[in-house]
């Protein structure tokens, strides 16, 4: 009876040491370039202008069996801005949009993650242009596993969109161009 029980417990221990080993913290890949936050606008209704911010830093933590237990952070340069088009880059640079001088960076932290068949649902805090908005984000796993460098690594790809008048850019840009499209692509080296 007593084996039975140390038993017990001791696959019980196993089990749940097995569960919490799934949860891990990763840090974006931005050295190696596996990273891209991009956004897509329309212009006056006839065709898109894509961009994305070449600087920003993030982690993010991925625990397969609790998705409520995920957390995102990530740091934008704005300033970094680029939409292949150098006066427009200094356009969106200026006070009418991103107002680089004064608000120098942007940032997401996430306040909750639910996971909805293969698909996370990750909402969160965006700070842009000094103004704090909820944001929520449509994402997928695109795969996780072992790299040739003795790391791990998880990949998501996520989308969204936000309006340009929650984060006080007022400039109007016509009534095709009121929202912005986010597209990321992340890929995380796991911590150690």
């Amino acid at each position: 009876m007593l084996k039975k029980k140390l038993l017990g417990l001791v696959t019980a221990a196993l089990l749940l040491n097995a569960g919490s080993a799934l949860a891990a913290n990763y840090k974006i890949d931005k050295q190696g370039q596996h990273a891209f936050i991009e956004f897509r606008i329309q212009h006056l209704g006839y065709s898109w202008l894509y961009g994305s911010f070449k600087d920003f830093d993030g982690s993010f933590t991925f625990d397969e069996k609790d998705p409520a237990q995920d957390k995102v952070n990530v740091t934008i340069n704005t300033a970094s801005v680029d939409t292949n088009h150098a006066e427009r880059d200094k356009h969106l640079r200026s006070g009418e949009f991103l107002n680089t001088e004064k608000h120098q960076k942007a940032t997401f932290e996430s306040t909750e993650v639910k996971k909805q068949g293969e698909d996370y649902i990750i909402t969160g805090n965006l700070t842009l242009n000094g103004v704090t908005k909820p944001v929520t984000l449509n994402a997928k796993l695109t795969g996780q596993g072992n790299d040739p460098w003795g790391g791990y690594r998880a990949g998501f790809e996520a989308a969204g969109k936000i309006k340009l008048k929650d984060f006080a850019i007022t400039t109007d840009l016509g009534p095709a161009s009121q929202e912005v499209e986010l597209i990321i692509s992340v890929e995380g080296v796991r911590e150690k």
